[in-house]
């Protein structure tokens, strides 16, 4: 059976890659990526590496080929951007005949509100009519998101919020990597839908979990959508971004991630790891860069 995941020297990617490479032999599994000079490292440890441009179909139909299952992992930019490479991708697996289409998808995507959602929907609808089979891993948010204010934090900062008292289902990227691999190689997956979600937190007991970690107290500062975005413009992020920023932090205000199901212990056998744990390694690895 060969594997083949996408993005695979992306964040999320290339944690996926890792795990399975520690249960199955590296000659099963594949990996398309825009960029094969990226991935040389996994072609030493004998991946088979593909180039594979969401942009450019005609390079899919190569890179999909042979392949019995594969994670296509949600790409970046802006919605129509997104929803059109997701829609090549998912045409060229079905013309390469692929058994098995796994898509990280977003928390709850069929009802949700939330401003990325749409692109989800429409891919989910998209691997539907395929006939394929398929599973949706509906992750909520990656913890690792919050580096830069865990950051402004340990720097002396507030916690600067807009998300009010919404709650998110925060877990780390190693975990959603984790889910993935166990529905990529295990039994029993076909046509599912998985919400993965860790324990729901207001931003105030998260930047209170980040202060236990750092041992001191960290001050939450609840502002508007216009003050935020005046905020993260005076702290330098890029002024394309800001919008995006805002619209999470509106999102999260809404209630678009408060999703109390979760279906990580199934998929991993185990239960995710307490909020501070997961807080200390992300500390620990924002320490060492």
């Amino acid at each position: 059976m060969k594997l083949l995941i996408t993005g695979a020297t992306g964040k999320l990617g290339s944690k996926v890659v890792e795990v399975l490479l520690q249960s199955i032999p590296a000659d099963q599994v594949a990996v398309s990526v825009r960029s094969p000079e990226k991935a040389e490292g996994l072609r030493a440890r004998g991946v088979d590496v593909r180039q594979g441009d969401f942009d450019r179909p005609e390079t899919l139909d190569a890179a999909f080929a042979g392949i019995d299952r594969i994670l296509i992992i949600s790409a970046d930019g802006d919605n129509e951007t997104r929803i059109r490479q997701h829609r090549n991708a998912v045409a060229a697996a079905q013309r390469a005949g692929v058994k098995f289409i796994a898509y990280t998808s977003l928390a709850n995507a069929q009802d949700s509100t939330n401003f990325l959602a749409p692109v989800h929907r429409t891919t989910e609808a998209a691997i539907i009519e395929t006939g394929i089979p398929y599973s949706f891993l509906r992750n909520n948010w990656y913890l690792e998101n919050e580096a830069s204010s865990i950051q402004g934090v340990m720097a002396g900062f507030p916690w600067v919020t807009a998300a009010g008292a919404g709650k998110v289902g925060w877990a780390t990227r190693q975990d959603y990597a984790e889910a993935a691999a166990a529905v990529l190689t295990g039994n029993g997956h076909e046509n599912t839908i998985y919400e993965l979600s860790g324990k729901l937190l207001t931003q105030d007991e998260i930047a209170s979990a980040v202060g236990a970690v750092l041992g001191k107290e960290v001050q939450v500062q609840q502002v508007d959508n216009a003050t935020y975005a005046e905020i993260m413009k005076g702290a330098g992020v890029p002024e394309f971004i800001i919008p995006f920023l805002v619209e999470i932090q509106k999102g999260i205000r809404e209630g678009s991630l408060a999703i109390e199901e979760s279906d990580f212990e199934a998929l991993l056998g185990r239960p995710l790891a307490p909020i501070q744990e997961a807080l200390a390694e992300l500390v620990n690895s924002i320490s060492q860069n």
